[in-house]
């Protein structure tokens, strides 16, 4: 973004120093080969590409019941309670979004018409469990929880077959029908295409690198997706009473995700804005993760400076953030006014860390802007509503003449003969 396309009364005091939009063409390529392999050979192809991009070469990539058991059993007491805890705080809230997703079994608009919807479940959906450099324990809950809510009949889980053994044990924990020790853009494929042993899904939900991102993108029409993430990002909307340590701690808890996470500061306050700075500085030196963490601030770290509230709200609403975080004097009212985010973290004591791990928001958000239109995965993602309708006598002579008219107007001849025939035999007694 350059400094023409700010809003009015934005200065940026620290700029990105790359783009976060970089070229795709060699990953889209790769994919591409990975993907046509998949569909013509099936499990050996996946057998070859986690061979050579996990160095894993398994005979069989489902998870065994006992192996299921055993992972969960390999959990040490305190982190078996804390993943157990964080599915209760996501399937509570899962269970409250699904109670406002209702029926409507009939609505009567004129005499005669009845039209409605019904919330069917989605048959088979495929949860991609990335492994990354960390095992994220909380990756499976915010993925397969809110599917056995909204009531699917199988959860296909699939998670790098060199992932920690607690990742299983989150799967199985959370409620995955069926675990596969299978990674990457060869994962996607299996669950779009089916093969051998991965039945195919219906729909693909769940974070990933580049290549899961490609190939998430390269199979969507036929099945279905939740969305194509970017790199993850925070910002944080702050006036004069913003804490600069606490602001400094929460950017780096994001940046050290990934070199690439995009950090920033939108702030209505100067010195804050210096102030953060250096506190990112100082707090780097005694970070372990400063080596990731680091590199996203310098890269893809910004700070921006702004006239007043208006400047501040227009900027975040333009940026539409990821995670975004509200530290003003009066932060639910400015929250009232924002439009564009993933998810909202209201007032100094809402961490993103919170939600990331276990207090019941979804943690797989839109990125890259995307938030201006979409927002995160949430139970309504594992749900369709699909319309019907039914006519008697009186609703046909209520909307067969425009809709024959109109018909005849488009020149369509077999609609109007259509929509005509009907009314015909209703004025017959046929």
């Amino acid at each position: 973004m350059s400094g023409s396309d700010l809003p009015k009364g934005v200065t940026r005091i620290k700029e990105p120093a790359r783009s976060a939009v970089g070229d795709n063409a060699p990953v889209e390529a790769a994919v591409r080969a990975i993907l046509a392999d998949i569909r013509a050979r099936g499990d050996a192809a996946v057998r070859d590409f986690s061979e050579r991009f996990d160095n894993s070469r398994l005979d069989v990539f489902e998870v065994s019941t006992a192996d299921r058991e055993a992972a969960v059993a390999g959990l040490d007491p305190q982190t078996r309670k804390d993943t157990e805890f964080a599915i209760s705080n996501v399937r509570a809230f899962a269970e409250a979004q699904l109670a406002t997703i209702g029926a409507l079994p009939d609505f009567t608009p004129r005499p005669g018409v009845h039209m409605g919807h019904r919330v069917i479940p989605i048959r088979r959906v495929g949860c991609y469990v990335p492994g990354g450099r960390y095992p994220l324990l909380s990756a499976p809950i915010m993925t397969i929880v809110p599917a056995k809510v909204a009531g699917v009949d199988e959860v296909i889980a699939c998670l790098p077959p060199n992932a920690h053994p607690a990742m299983i044990a989150g799967c199985h924990l959370s409620g995955a029908d069926r675990i596969f020790r299978i990674g990457g853009a060869q994962a996607i494929g299996a669950m779009a295409f089916g093969t051998e042993t991965v039945p195919a899904v219906d729909k693909i939900v769940g974070p990933g690198n580049a290549f899961v991102n490609e190939a998430k993108r390269q199979v969507f029409g036929p099945v279905g997706i939740d969305q194509l993430a970017g790199p993850s990002e925070i910002y944080i909307l702050a006036d004069h009473t913003g804490d600069a340590e606490m602001i400094a701690t929460d950017l780096l808890a994001q940046a050290e995700h990934d070199v690439r996470t995009r950090v920033g500061l939108i702030t209505t306050d100067a010195e804050l804005a210096r102030s953060v700075s250096a506190e990112v500085d100082r707090q780097l030196a005694s970070l372990s993760t400063a080596q990731t963490a680091g590199a996203a601030w310098r890269d893809y770290g910004e700070v921006a400076v702004c006239a007043d509230e208006a400047a501040m709200i227009a900027y975040s609403d333009l940026i539409a953030a990821e995670h975004l975080q509200v530290h003003t004097e009066d932060a639910h009212g400015l929250a009232k006014k924002l439009r564009n985010y993933g998810s909202l973290f209201i007032g100094e004591l809402a961490s993103v860390v919170y939600s990331d791990k276990c207090s019941g928001t979804n943690h797989t958000l839109p990125t890259m802007a995307a938030g201006r239109y979409t927002g995160g995965l949430w139970v309504g993602a594992y749900v369709k509503v699909a319309t019907h309708q039914w006519l008697e006598p009186e609703g046909v002579f209520t909307v067969a003449p425009p809709a024959t008219r109109q018909s005849a107007s488009e020149g369509l001849e077999g609609h109007r003969r259509a929509a005509q025939l009907r009314l015909d035999r209703l004025q017959s007694g046929r």
